[in-house]
């Protein structure tokens, strides 16, 4: 007679992408049920409670849905329970995020938001902490299947989070601290684990091989063995901050996904955003492969993370667009890093008239599989509105009403990508700054550029326009504005986009990178240009960008994937070390 399995639940509190982790219980070979209501707590022999979004949120909906006592019930009945970004932190008194609202109050210590500036060294940092991360034991390893990370060396895990529990050598912390980890010289609560309880700020499900086996080990872990109360309490104990704090740079796979004139959905790439073949009569829409093939292939030749770039008719109806909803679905099913989804992301209306706000696309996406949604032309216009209510003096200066306010108030900031496509605008060398006005801050002098132009450019002097509609029409707002108009309204994170170098391969636009770099708190994706490996490192060594994209060289198999990761390794640039499925190590070839 089979022994009986446990029975697992996964709560869903009703936003951010759980479909993801859905995806890697089931590729692991397990089966679970969904928390419907507060019955379903009883039935749970195991309880996992994943989260992306807003504590506040949280909050609220386990108050709305009745959910709030019984999962305290659960978690003080002493059977297994594995939380998740969120999961985790609504086990504490409360947090920033979400002051004055209370958390379950299991641990008495408080979730903070991270410094955008040190208070010792002065020095400045990217709020989300964004990106692949060490997590290092803080306990000694008495259970290799519960202590990430899960092999003898630290492995990177995923993190996406502007929220932490800072690490405080108290008995309190200490006695339930698992692993720490560290970003800037802020040292934070990564995982806990006592009696019953284990939670983790990073996300295993986007993690990898390396994310896949932590929640393998917990789920195939006996119940009895991850049963009990969490009473008790350990001494004190210090970590001490690392002048290597473990983050590193992300390398971005990015696909354009588009109808052909056969109707399939392909992967292509043009020059100057034109993707049509120009050595056929019919000019026929540049075929590259197909998305979720090559996404996979990507996800095993080691990038970070995935972004899906749609660009079909679909775009003004899209919540109509199901190809591309099936094709986020079908990746998140085999592709275990962040995916992020741009084309579509506003308030339209349907052919029928119906209106669908761009929390109601954003909605859609994240459901399928989507971790962050990117905005790009009504981002624009939206700074644009919130520079002339600033200029006019009229408030609110939000309205909160933008999709980068209404997606970001839902899910968090970190799941709003804003995409920019800035082209050069060219002066005269000698020119007066403030005949420019509030554009001089993206003013270039070629003779004073650091980055990698030519000699003709030397002699000339462009500020960086901002475009809309793919870079076919300009607006009368520059790269800075519009990086921190952004920043304000709520955007996580900025893909900067070059018209200028798209398809070049002359390297990313230094001077550009550096811009937005230096005038934003946010983390930054450089894209555009890369046409070798060596402009990986050099955009990464010479702007301190968090992220690196690149598309057609990567369709091509021009520069593989996992040459870059080695070369940046090669050059000592923090990179993560990725395993292909097949357990070797693909950043091994230079």
């Amino acid at each position: 007679m089979s022994e009986k399995k446990p029975r697992l639940f996964l709560l869903d509190y009703g936003a951010g992408n759980v479909r993801s982790l859905a995806n890697s219980i089931k590729k692991l070979g397990y089966e679970f049920e969904w928390i419907k209501d507060a019955s379903d707590f009883e039935k749970a022999d195991k309880l996992i409670f994943p989260g992306v979004g807003a504590f506040p949120q949280a909050i609220n909906s386990l108050h709305s849905s009745n959910l709030f006592e019984p999962l305290r019930n659960y978690l003080h009945s002493g059977r297994p329970y594995f939380g998740i970004c969120i999961g985790m932190q609504v086990l504490f008194a409360g947090s920033d995020e979400g002051d004055p609202i209370p958390g379950l109050g299991l641990i008495d210590a408080r979730v903070e938001r991270f410094k955008a500036v040190s208070e010792t060294t002065g020095k400045s940092k990217s709020i989300p902490h964004m990106g692949w991360s060490e997590a290092t034991p803080f306990k000694p390893r008495t259970s290799s299947t519960l202590v990430p990370p899960v092999k003898e060396e630290v492995e990177d895990l995923y993190f996406v989070h502007s929220y932490a529990v800072p690490f405080r050598s108290t008995p309190l912390i200490s006695s339930w601290t698992n692993t720490t980890t560290q970003y800037g010289d802020e040292i934070f609560v990564s995982s806990i684990k006592r009696g019953n309880i284990l939670a983790c700020q990073f996300h295993p499900e986007k993690s990898g091989e390396a994310g896949l086996k932590v929640l393998d080990n917990w789920l195939k872990a006996p119940v009895e063995e991850i049963s009990g109360n969490f009473d008790g309490q350990e001494q004190a104990r210090e970590v001490s901050v690392k002048a290597n704090d473990g983050f590193t740079k992300r390398v971005v796979a990015c696909l354009d996904v588009r109808s052909n004139d056969q109707g399939d959905l392909v992967v292509t790439k043009g020059d100057q955003y034109d993707v049509r073949e120009k050595t056929t009569d019919a000019g026929d829409v540049r075929n590259l492969g197909k998305p979720v093939e090559l996404a996979r292939r990507y996800y095993e030749s080691g990038a970070d993370e995935i972004c899906f770039l749609n660009i079909t008719s679909f775009r003004q109806s899209a919540l109509h667009d199901q190809p591309m909803l099936a094709v986020v679905e079908a990746a998140a099913e085999t592709v275990f890093v962040p995916l992020t989804v741009g084309g579509g992301i506003k308030d339209t209306v349907d052919p029928d008239g119906t209106e669908r706000s761009a929390l109601e696309v954003a909605g859609a996406y994240f459901r399928s599989g989507a971790d962050k949604v990117s905005i790009g032309s009504d981002a624009v216009i939206a700074v644009e509105e919130l520079l002339a209510r600033q200029a006019a003096g009229t408030q609110p200066v939000l309205t909160g009403k933008t999709g980068i306010e209404t997606i970001s108030k839902a899910y968090g900031n970190q799941a709003v990508v804003v995409s920019f496509d800035p082209k050069r605008v060219y002066v005269d060398a000698a020119i007066d700054p403030a005949t420019l006005g509030p554009h001089a801050a993206s003013l270039v002098v070629g003779s004073e550029a650091t980055g990698n132009v030519t000699e003709e450019e030397r002699s000339k002097a462009w500020w960086y326009q901002c475009t809309i509609n793919g870079g076919r029409a300009v607006r009368d707002i520059d790269v800075v504005q519009l990086a921190k108009g952004v920043e304000m309204l709520g955007a996580g994170e900025i893909l900067l986009n070059s018209v200028d170098r798209d398809g070049s391969g002359r390297g990313f636009d230094l001077d550009l990178v550096r811009l937005v770099r230096n005038a934003v708190n946010i983390p930054v994706v450089a894209s555009s240009g890369a046409g070798k490996v060596e402009d990986f490192e050099e955009v990464f060594e010479k702007t301190d960008v968090e992220a690196a994209l690149a598309a057609g060289i990567f369709h091509r198999n021009e520069v593989p994937i996992e040459n870059v990761k080695a070369h940046l390794l090669k050059k000592n640039i923090s990179a993560r070390r990725a395993k292909d499925v097949a357990g070797r190590d693909s950043t091994v070839q230079n």
